[in-house]
């Protein structure tokens, strides 16, 4: 079953049972008022008997059936009966509906007044004590005008409500259509986006309601998606052009030795070329394998207490390893803290790459072959900071050399396959952190890292 006719159903089967409740609610309220006011008139009938049949200004029997005769102020089918103190029956209309037991004229001299019903007749017993004598009149009737009038309320009521069922459901039908009509236009919209297709986007309207915001947020994820696939095909394009470049300079090599008659000398040299591409290669798949990892969800990653303090001064140490004539100076702030203060939870082989990675482009790109990096703690966050007097990176590429295989201009020349930087970038923000680059000629360039403790 289709969202419209559920809606449309669930509408209308909540409506028409509150309808139904009110309709019920509002028949037993006029079955009790009509009960009321017929047993009302009862009473005053057994009064009025009273005081014309057994009170101080009493008139006859037979002037009291006559007046009863004529209806004029009978009920219909009314019986009157009066008994005495010692429960002797002194008057009855002449009717013979009721029979009153001797339980009952005990029960009214209990009460003083009650009520009952046989049938379809109404029954009041009072306790009429106008003089020293106590008298016991019942008084009853059947309402028939009372019960025809609330027949036909009741059919009335049900009526109204089969009618205004069957106009909610139409009407629920055609609001719900009108309602739910964005949501055939997202789904005809969704069905014509597709791979090669991904700039098109939701119809969003303009009345800021669920469906409106439904329709924002998912254009906002195609918007990720879009640059996800164009990042993907930017990532493919730019890492076969890298992989063919020295895949190409290794064939070509290969295949002029093979063809000529090289000197020992000459092969080894061809050899050693050879080895450094494939030496080449294999720093570009590594760094293509991190950046895979990198990209994976944070759950997926093995998450551990890491020594930031002691990890940054593992890889100052193996970068001037790596690179004799470079200098990493380390200026670690607060000093006093503990080594457990200088803990923090995340990948300690990512964290390892990525403080590599800016340390090594430090040296690279530095004048002088010196890198200054900073470590501070605050209350909730460590900050590290690598700096270098090296080429300054324009501003405009500032954002560029986060994405993979873009480099700064100032990059030109110089070994390299734009891997690291975005590597970085994507460990920093697995670990929950930022980066921060600045670049002028007057202060040289600052990578500014922030991770939470």
């Amino acid at each position: 079953m289709s969202l419209h006719n559920r809606l449309t159903l669930l509408s209308t089967a909540i409506v028409s049972v509150l309808l139904a409740i009110f309709c019920l609610f509002l028949y037993l309220i006029a079955q009790q008022y009509r009960k009321h006011e017929f047993l009302n008139r009862l009473r005053a009938e057994a009064l009025t008997a009273g005081h014309l049949l057994v009170g101080q200004d009493r008139i006859g029997p037979d002037l009291y059936k006559l007046i009863d005769k004529n209806q004029l102020t009978v009920l219909p089918d009314e019986e009157i009966i009066i008994y005495d103190a010692k429960n002797r029956l002194i008057y009855e209309s002449g009717t013979d509906y009721l029979t009153v037991t001797p339980s009952i004229l005990a029960r009214v001299r209990e009460l003083e007044t009650t009520h009952w019903r046989e049938g379809d007749r109404e029954i009041v017993g009072i306790r009429f004590a106008e003089q020293t004598a106590p008298y016991l009149i019942f008084a009853s009737a059947i309402d028939s005008r009372g019960v025809r009038t609330i027949q036909d309320l009741a059919k009335l009521l049900g009526g109204g409500w089969f009618l205004m069922t069957g106009i909610m459901l139409v009407a629920g039908r055609y609001f719900m259509g009108r309602i739910l009509q964005p949501i055939s236009r997202i789904n005809q919209r969704i069905d014509e986006i597709t791979a090669s297709n991904l700039s098109l986007r939701l119809p969003e309207g303009k009345s800021g309601d669920e469906l409106t915001q439904l329709a924002q947020r998912f254009n906002r994820m195609l918007n990720r998606l879009e640059e996800a696939f164009r990042l993907q095909r930017s990532f493919v394009s730019h890492a076969s052009h890298e992989l063919r470049t020295p895949l190409t300079a290794i064939t070509g090599q290969l295949q002029v030795s093979l063809l000529a008659d090289d000197e020992p000398e000459e092969l080894r040299a061809t050899l050693r070329s050879v080895l450094d591409d494939v030496r080449g290669l294999n720093r570009m798949a590594n760094g293509l394998l991190a950046l895979a990892n990198a990209s994976m969800d944070s759950s997926a990653v093995p998450m551990g207490p890491v020594q930031i303090k002691a990890l940054v001064e593992q890889v100052r140490h193996e970068v001037q390893r790596l690179q004799p004539g470079c200098t990493v100076e380390l200026r670690v702030e607060s000093q006093n803290e503990s080594d457990d203060d200088w803990q923090l939870t995340g990948s300690e082989p990512l964290l390892r790459t990525a403080f590599f990675n800016l340390m090594d482009n430090g040296c690279k790109f530095s004048s002088n072959h010196t890198v200054t990096v900073s470590l501070s703690a605050t209350g909730k966050s460590f900050q590290l900071t690598v700096h270098n007097t090296g080429s300054v990176i324009p501003s405009d590429q500032l954002t560029a050399i986060f994405i993979p295989f873009q480099r700064g201009r100032n990059a030109s020349g110089l070994p390299g396959f734009g891997i690291g930087l975005p590597l970085t970038e994507r460990i920093v923000k697995l670990h929950q952190g930022q980066i921060e680059v600045h670049s002028s000629a007057e202060a040289g360039t600052t990578f500014v890292i922030t991770l939470p403790r």
